[in-house]
């Protein structure tokens, strides 16, 4: 049962073009890079039950009473660990089963990240019509979450090794479309709410099925369309460049069991967590923090959020949804863009750059709020966020550089166990040192100031880890007779898919028809994102 899903069932024949596996992975991380979006349900799910207006818990009620009570509205601080559970629980699962994914090959774990990923949304709708948060946490935090891990990994080590020529491209292409799903996700969702909305439902839970159904339906045709190229094979007329001396690119490999041990990989893990924790809490309060930080002045009006009536807070939410969306706009460009230019500078300077330019807007972006200056705020978040993108895409290849390809899905698995402690470093920063601010009676415009300079100082540390970052020791290297059983391994695996095909036939196949559907599967809503994207946060750059 299920033959289709093995490993073997999944290898390149003869003519494959290797340029059909981006959009099947890009179908996949499309779907789970909503996760990004979800900020556009925090304000509505905080007033489920009120409708237009919270119902607040009294004062003295316990955390056990408000995660099961159906009386009263969900605070966006205990939205905001659904957004926690996330990346926990991607980066858990991605460090858990990264070395089942080279066993068993990306299409069987695509497959399980559509089940997981859509289910976990199906609770999720099921957690808001009962008014249940502990569901939404259970469905999309931990279920989705291992689906977000499963399906975030699945092209890494795929596109590494159809790409060796373009490595870092070809990680951008991987891992790009995580960073593009909010940019179609969140405007889809905010649409979709305003359509479902009625005068005793807020429109979500309906949201959540329609978009379960949805990503299904691309997540499964993604999975089914990876292949994976035949043991020795190399693009037609490449060679790998020589080593130079002190380069940080190998040509050896490293197992997965020994690269943990190195203080490379402990470096490259600290590089990842704090440049992600700069990030991600911002990402994901983006809605309420433009609306908090500049209130009325979104839509023209001089006032602060708090004196905002509610159809002007309709309004500015719209603009802060295009906020959203132009975030994720410069997420995915980052990282096809900040990637491949890793490949012409190198990926240590490429960190360096995300870490010193992202330290300057940091601090400055305090005083761009002060100031009132959205279109500037906005630029320089748009910024930041593109390095953010771009350190996921490049991290995968700077792996490669270190450890070689052999393993670097595995060890890029355990290396997101960074994103996981990212996922709760970030949020908590940003979502309780909100709350702190306000309960001292910080103007709610200015109860981010604070954040964002721990935040410059977390890139500081960043800087330094990563230029510690040395070439691996030798004596981490896999032997000769390691690597030869490896790869062994793969290829009985090959014969029982009988495969045995002309190498130089692999990868380069015209198949024009498939190429026009694939990349117009993935290019329409993609185009579609954009547009809404752009006309969405027009209004912040027109005023």
């Amino acid at each position: 049962m299920f033959k289709f899903l093995r490993k073997e069932n999944t290898i390149a024949g003869p003519k494959f073009n290797r340029w059909l596996v981006p959009p099947a992975a890009l179908a996949i991380h499309l779907s789970i890079g909503m996760a990004y979006g979800f900020s556009v349900f925090w304000l509505p799910l905080s007033k489920s039950i009120g409708i237009t207006e919270a119902v607040l818990a009294p004062e003295g009620i316990s955390f056990i009473e408000r995660v099961f009570s159906t009386a009263y509205d969900w605070p966006i601080s205990m939205l905001g660990w659904l957004y926690t559970l996330f990346f926990v629980f991607l980066g858990l699962s991605a460090a858990m089963w990264g070395g089942w994914l080279e066993k068993v090959g990306p299409r069987k774990v695509g497959f399980i990240s559509a089940i997981l990923w859509s289910g976990g949304l199906l609770i999720s709708a099921l957690g808001v019509v009962l008014h249940q948060i502990w569901m939404l946490w259970l469905g999309s935090g931990v279920i989705g979450g291992i689906g977000l891990g499963l399906g975030y990994i699945s092209p890494v080590s795929t596109l590494v090794r159809w790409f060796p020529d373009k490595r870092g491209m070809a990680t951008g292409m991987a891992i790009m479309g995580f960073g593009g799903g909010a940019m179609i996700g969140a405007p889809l969702a905010q649409k979709l709410m305003n359509f479902y909305a009625t005068d005793t439902s807020v429109g979500v839970w309906e949201t959540f099925v329609t978009l379960a159904v949805i990503y299904f339906i691309y997540m499964i045709v993604g999975a089914l369309s990876y292949r994976i190229p035949p043991t020795g094979w190399q693009p037609k007329g490449w060679k790998p460049k020589e080593k130079k001396r002190k380069s940080l690119i190998t040509q050896h490999h490293v197992h997965v069991n020994k690269a943990w041990k190195t203080p490379q990989f402990w470096m490259l893990w600290l590089v990842l967590c704090l440049n992600v924790s700069a990030g991600i809490g911002v990402i994901g309060m983006a809605s309420p923090l433009l609306q908090e930080v500049f209130g009325g002045k979104l839509i023209g009006i001089d006032k602060v959020f708090s004196e905002l009536n509610e159809a002007e807070l309709a309004k500015i939410a719209l603009v802060a949804a295009g906020f959203t969306g132009l975030l994720s706009l410069f997420n995915i460009g980052g990282r096809f863009v900040w990637a491949s230019l890793s490949d012409v500078i190198g990926r240590k300077t490429t960190f360096a750059i995300f870490f010193i330019l992202g330290f300057i807007l940091y601090v400055l972006a305090p005083h761009l709020g002060l100031a009132g200056t959205v279109a500037l705020f906005v630029v320089a978040f748009c910024i930041i966020i593109s390095m953010y993108g771009g350190g996921f895409a490049t991290i995968p290849a700077y792996l490669a550089d270190l450890f070689g390809t052999q393993m670097v899905g595995a060890i890029h698995g355990r290396l997101l166990t960074a994103w996981s402690t990212a996922g709760i470093l970030g949020p908590v920063l940003v979502n309780y040192i909100r709350e702190f601010q306000l309960n001292r009676g910080v103007p709610v415009q200015q109860v981010y100031n604070t954040t964002f300079y721990i935040l410059a100082g977390l890139l500081v540390i960043g800087m330094i880890a990563n230029f510690l970052v040395r070439p691996v020791n030798k004596k981490y290297h896999m032997s000769e007779e390691e690597l030869a059983q490896l790869r062994l391994a793969t290829a009985k695996e090959e014969k029982n898919g009988k495969t045995d095909v002309d190498l130089s036939e692999v990868g380069s196949g015209k198949a024009t028809w498939k190429l026009v559907f694939a990349w117009t599967a993935v290019g329409i809503p993609l185009l579609y994102g954009i547009y809404s994207t752009v006309l969405d946060a027009l209004p912040l750059f027109l005023r």
